[in-house]
């Protein structure tokens, strides 16, 4: 899939409720580390749902990249098109680091 075709259907786009009702806790998981900042909670409890806030992320992450080099990737080797391996590898690098 060309990443500027806008008729292409994007590889998530079968999980895309799962995705929005999962970013939709993740985003009240947030907002609730907000109140928490802002009733001057113990520290260690704001970096523990921080740090669970980054796991739903991740999971989130997972699922579209998995998406992506099942469909996208794979489309794009098929149709020999060179470049996907270079853009591939610098989003696992910005993924990773």
């Amino acid at each position: 899939m060309d990443k500027n075709d806008k008729n292409n259907t994007a590889s998530y786009s079968q999980d895309k409720k799962k995705l929005i009702n999962r970013l939709n806790r993740i985003e009240g998981q947030i907002r609730g580390i907000k109140k928490l900042i802002e009733n001057d909670t113990y520290c260690d409890d704001i970096l523990n749902q921080i740090n669970s806030s980054k796991s739903a992320l991740n999971g989130v992450s997972k699922i579209i990249l998995k998406k992506h080099l099942g469909s996208c990737v794979a489309n794009k080797i098929k149709n020999d098109d060179p470049e996907i391996i270079d853009e591939f590898i610098k989003t696992i690098e910005k993924i990773i680091k």
